[in-house]
């Protein structure tokens, strides 16, 4: 199908009810197909490539099919978003991360953290309404912007509700130390202002790989503040990378990351593999030997023990990631032995060299 000419609000309506029908029922071959092609599209118009790299944007006005206007949004530097938000729409609250020591990470390593204008955030809603209509679902930029005063982000949340009332869902990326900064009463405040599904990069519930890794909160620290979102029905999402405790720790790491999640349990995991990016504090510490990466058969051994240590009910794991050596999904613990097979064939597939090597990943 040509999506061009197709007016964009369209496109969109399409999307929200794709991604509606995978969540509640799941979808056809076709309609996986069609979910793919449209996605591709979304995004080669909204963003210019995957990591979502947001400038003035056109899309074909619906009235003349000829005539292009610009989406004049504000977006800093390369932006990043959730692969399972990769349909959602996205606005600027902060540029780069509040954090920024992660001794992994280089995605805001060149971005100064600020917290963005609040008469430039409502022009941006403004743009967004103008384009995309009445949306359900937007997500908020940039690296953890839950960082934000429960203050500014409930005059966001209004902002939002005024110009587009019929949002329902404000997500987000989060830390750890971004909800221990916020009372009780202002967790269930931000709940009643519709901010939910939390993107939290929790990586590990290795106590000593969190301190190693710098991510800014202790083991304790992640149960605490994670059940105190679940008691204020605010719903979080958990990522991690594998690899991350180093040699010899994978099934350590599993086992302990595992246990951490069986307690405070997340809407949705998500995994991918730890990179030795240039540039970054880790990539230093090789160098120096301070630091030995995991084989890929310990990476994948890791991903297979995480999997069954996981006594989760009703709960989707998205093994999906450029750095993973195998792309699983499914949804626990209904499809265990399926994914748990999925990465053994990968072990019998793959030759001695690769399995007992470090596989170089050196970008997202």
């Amino acid at each position: 199908m040509d999506y061009s000419k197709m007016d964009f609000k369209e496109v969109l309506k399409r999307i929200n009810a794709l991604y509606n029908k995978s969540k509640n029922e799941g979808l056809t071959e076709e309609e996986k197909k069609e979910q793919a092609e449209i996605r591709k599209y979304y995004i080669s118009v909204i963003t210019g490539n995957v990591k979502g790299n947001l400038n003035k944007v056109e899309k074909i006005d619906k009235e003349t099919n000829e005539k292009k206007r610009r989406i004049d949004m504000k977006f800093t530097g390369t932006t990043y978003r959730p692969p399972v938000e990769g349909d959602t729409v996205l606005l600027q609250v902060t540029e780069g991360c509040a954090h920024n020591k992660c001794t992994f990470c280089t995605m805001y390593k060149d971005t100064k953290f600020s917290i963005e204008q609040l008469s430039q955030i409502e022009k941006d809603i403004l743009q967004i309404k103008e384009h995309f209509g009445n949306i359900n679902r937007i997500f908020l930029v940039n690296g953890d912007a839950f960082v934000l005063s429960a203050r500014r982000l409930k005059e966001i949340s209004d902002l939002l509700i005024k110009h587009i009332p019929s949002i329902e869902t404000i997500s987000m990326y989060a830390s750890v130390s971004n909800i221990k900064g916020k009372s009780d009463s202002e967790l269930v405040m931000l709940k009643e202002a519709r901010i939910n599904d939390l993107y939290i990069g929790l990586e590990t519930g290795h106590e000593a790989t969190i301190d190693r890794i710098n991510k800014g909160h202790t083991l304790e620290d992640a149960y605490t503040q994670l059940e105190r979102l679940n008691k204020t029905g605010i719903v979080h999402h958990t990522g991690l990378m594998l690899g991350v405790a180093g040699k010899g720790l994978g099934i350590e790491n599993a086992k302990a990351t595992a246990k951490l999640l069986n307690t405070v349990k997340p809407g949705l995991i998500w995994a991918g593999t730890l990179g030795i990016f240039e540039g970054s504090e880790l990539s230093a510490q090789v160098e120096k030997g301070e630091f030995t990466p995991a084989s890929e058969l310990e990476i994948i051994e890791e991903e297979i023990e995480l999997l069954n240590s996981l006594e989760l009910k009703n709960i989707k794991f998205y093994g999906v990631h450029p750095t993973n050596t195998a792309s699983i999904y499914g949804v626990l613990p209904n499809n265990k032995e399926e994914l748990i097979q999925k990465l053994q064939n990968t072990i019998e597939k793959l030759d001695n060299e690769v399995l007992n090597s470090s596989v170089k990943r050196h970008s997202l």
